[in-house]
């Protein structure tokens, strides 16, 4: 059983869930991991949104560098860093929407 209640199992199927997440690469893992759901359209509960929200992990924010995830872009600007280039694909439906500003 996990003992953090906002960290969805479900990110781990290739591993055991962990108990805790302390160190540094655990937390950029985890990041690596829930982002590339998030982008996926596999949205996280508000409760993990809140814990990846505290200053606890900018650090690990900052380094783990997913420059293909619009979901990681969101998180960065969450944390106040500065911006990085996007590496994704832009869709052009997308991109030229005259409404996306307004988004």
């Amino acid at each position: 059983m996990n003992n953090l209640p906002w960290l969805d199992g479900a990110l781990y199927p290739d591993t055991d869930v962990p108990d805790s997440l302390e160190s540094l690469e655990d937390k950029v893992d985890f990041l690596a991991r829930l982002c590339s759901a998030w982008d996926f359209g596999l949205l996280p509960d508000s409760g993990t949104v809140t814990e990846i929200r505290r200053k606890e992990w900018k650090d690990a924010v900052d380094v783990c560098r997913l420059l293909t995830s619009p979901a990681y872009h969101l998180v960065r600007r969450w944390h106040g860093l500065s911006p990085l280039a996007y590496l994704g694909q832009q869709i052009a439906y997308i991109r030229d929407d005259p409404c996306l500003s307004q988004v």
